[in-house]
């Protein structure tokens, strides 16, 4: 008996502990669990708190959905939610409902939202246990949203900048273009024929036609837009007009004055591609924009963009709007360039569609004037959409009209030798005034080389560097990169800019040595052939130490950059090769005679690289010529022109550019 007594006692005992264990949970720790939830975005989780009536009102699948729609349309980052609990003498007790103040802090795309709300909590019995549940409405998510209430999101789309040369003349604005289309109810009966005339006038297929036409939004009273044309291009307007069913109105594009003649630089802007967006969906880009495709365009592409104005709104079913929050529109900003669009036009015009490029500088302060790539294409066109057609032409043209040539690199043949005469003096391995005896028209190392020579074009016997220069005397480099030796060389040309990753506003290729391991290559390299690579720009870079007493000044591009220079070689070294340079124009056996101006001294240096597989084949040949006044020097000018071979080679570079002079002198 005593036993079943003692085990009662022991049994109540343990009823007592397990009840005072099993204590019921307080609403300040059923919102807190919430709260930890929410900021951890766990909505399906969110949902197993809410009141019995609030899961009536809202499904499981709702409630989830809605919160992550919303959440990751305007998207929201940074969420913290917060919640004080109350002091020990402010717990409820025996309620039956209890509310609780809480905080939201927010980021979203339009920028920061922070509220405070009151939640109310209710005590329910399910599976006949009490717990405290939220009492949930729409309100939660943001105060100002009610039940039927739509959350609304508007982009204000900022003007782009715009891109002016020196003097302020615009080299890509924006303006307005014609944008074509036509009402379906108008073309009734006529389909056929004006399907058939617009497809020749707008260069669309009509399957283009058809497709923009049977789109769900279309309506027999509706304006249907086809293809937007330049408002140059009147005679092709009238014609669209003429057409009873076809409609035009103005509309906002951009707009390139100088078209080809400008148009690497400038490059042109187009529609946002998907990939494109995948890429840049960070840095506020939406798929309704219009991108840089290439140039500058491309380059300063997120300076000029812009940043769209962003408002996020609550709509009321009486038509009120409440703004949730809003990030004003920033315009971009506009590029203001170096370039003389003047001188664009000129360089330009004397290339005269012939595949090459020319680079114009003010060598006394850096100051790019002109940068020019030909054949060429009209970026407004390509703004507008090529036809397929078009683009396939443009992509198929042997001469690469879509190609910037500027910025690339390429043999430059014997341009370089007044550098290659700057390392040896520096490195104390020529002597100017020394004669050296060479005989015929090639010569190779004691016969070590095989069956390879260098060859030359001017014959003499006795030639020290200013004759050199004057007749661009290969084996004479040659024998002179040989003399400093492949080390000493190739550090030279790194002193001059090569192998070095150049930061010039639009991007260039780097100059590169090649490999001088072998004699050949060296030799070769002393007068610009064998592997050596540089860029146009770099090129007129190598030549601004001549007019600066052995300083070179890195060249720019954006109007009001600092002056950046850095010594090369000595001033006498720039002087005397200067002066040689002189005699490559005014010397009547110059190479370069042929550009001598009256009155307006020329310096320069002409240059014929030939681009083959080996020594003996026919191959293609670059002509160079690069010129400065030599008592004025404000201005030089380089060009380099392709597949010269036969037809004259450095002399029609030297013509070309003489011309410019003559025209600017």
């Amino acid at each position: 008996m005593k036993k079943i007594i003692g085990l009662l006692m022991m049994l109540l005992l343990f009823t007592a502990v397990a009840a005072g264990c099993s204590k019921e949970p307080t609403p300040e720790e059923r919102f807190t669990a919430y709260i930890k939830l929410w900021n951890q975005q766990k909505f399906d989780g969110m949902y197993d708190y809410l009141t019995a009536g609030s899961k009536e009102v809202i499904s499981r699948e709702d409630f989830t959905s809605r919160y992550q729609k919303i959440y990751e349309d305007l998207q929201i980052s940074d969420l913290k939610i917060t919640f004080n609990p109350p002091e020990e003498d402010e717990l409820a007790k025996d309620e039956e409902t209890v509310k609780y103040s809480f905080s939201a802090t927010m980021n979203s795309v339009a920028g920061p939202i922070e509220f405070t709300h009151e939640a109310k909590l209710k005590k329910e019995e399910r599976d006949q246990e009490n717990n405290w549940y939220v009492d949930w409405n729409t309100t939660y998510i943001f105060p100002e949203l009610k039940e039927a209430d739509k959350i609304g999101l508007s982009y204000t789309k900022p003007k782009r900048g715009q891109i002016f040369d020196r003097a302020g003349n615009g080299l890509a604005v924006n303006g307005q273009v014609y944008e074509v289309g036509v009402v379906p109810g108008k073309m009734a009966g006529q389909e056929g024929p004006v399907i058939e005339q617009l497809s020749s006038l707008l260069k669309l297929t009509p399957e283009q036609i058809n497709r923009a036409l049977a789109a769900d939004w279309v309506k027999p009273d509706l304006f249907v837009p086809l293809k937007k044309v330049s408002m140059d291009d009147q005679e092709r307007i009238q014609q669209l007009i003429a057409l009873e069913p076809v409609q035009t109105r103005k509309v906002d594009a951009r707009i390139y004055p100088y078209k080809e003649a400008a148009a690497h630089l400038t490059g042109y802007v187009g529609a946002i591609t998907a990939e494109e967006l995948e890429k840049l969906k960070d840095k506020g880009y939406t798929s309704t924009d219009m991108i840089g495709k290439s140039g500058l365009e491309e380059v300063f592409d997120e300076q000029l963009k812009g940043k769209s104005g962003i408002k996020i709104t609550i709509k009321k079913p009486d038509g009120q709007v409440e703004v949730l929050a809003e990030k004003p529109v920033e315009d971009g900003q506009d590029v203001k360039l170096t370039i003389d669009v003047g001188m664009q036009e000129k360089l330009f015009a004397e290339l005269n569609g012939e595949a090459g490029t020319a680079a114009a500088m003010d060598p006394t302060t850096g100051e790019t004037l002109a940068l020019v790539s030909s054949p060429s294409y009209d970026p407004n066109q390509a703004t507008l959409g090529f036809s397929t057609a078009e683009w396939k032409q443009l992509q198929d043209d042997p001469n690469r009209p879509l190609r910037a040539r500027f910025n690339k690199t390429y043999a430059p043949g014997s341009v370089l030798k007044p550098i290659t005469a700057a390392i040896g003096l520096d490195a104390g391995k020529l002597d100017p005034a020394q004669a050296v005896e060479i005989s015929g028209l090639k010569w190779q190392k004691s016969g070590a080389w095989g069956g390879y020579y260098v060859t030359r074009v001017h014959e003499a016997s006795l030639v020290n560097l200013e004759r050199a220069l004057v007749y661009s005397d290969n084996i004479y480099f040659a024998q002179t990169a040989l003399a400093i030796g492949k080390d000493s060389f190739a550090e030279g040309l790194k002193k001059f800019g090569f192998e070095k990753e150049s930061d010039y506003p639009f991007p260039l290729t780097t100059s590169t040595i090649g490999d001088l391991a072998k004699e050949i290559s060296l030799a070769d390299s002393g007068y610009g052939q064998g592997q050596v690579q540089m860029s146009i720009v770099h090129l007129l870079e190598t030549y601004t130490p001549l007019v600066n007493g052995g300083n070179m000044i890195k060249p720019t591009l954006i109007l009001d950059t600092e002056k950046s220079q850095e010594q090369v070689m000595s001033a006498e070294n720039a002087g005397m090769i200067s002066s040689m340079l002189r005699k490559v124009v005014g010397d009547a056996e110059g190479t370069a005679h042929a550009a001598e101006i009256p009155d307006y001294p020329l310096s320069g240096k002409t240059g014929t690289a030939e681009i083959k597989a080996k020594q003996g084949e026919k191959g293609t040949e670059l002509g160079w010529f690069v010129a400065y006044n030599t008592n004025s020097p404000g201005l030089m000018i380089a060009m380099m022109v392709e597949n010269v071979q036969g037809r004259g080679g450095s002399s029609i570079p030297v013509k070309k550019v003489k011309n410019v002079f003559m025209q600017v002198k």
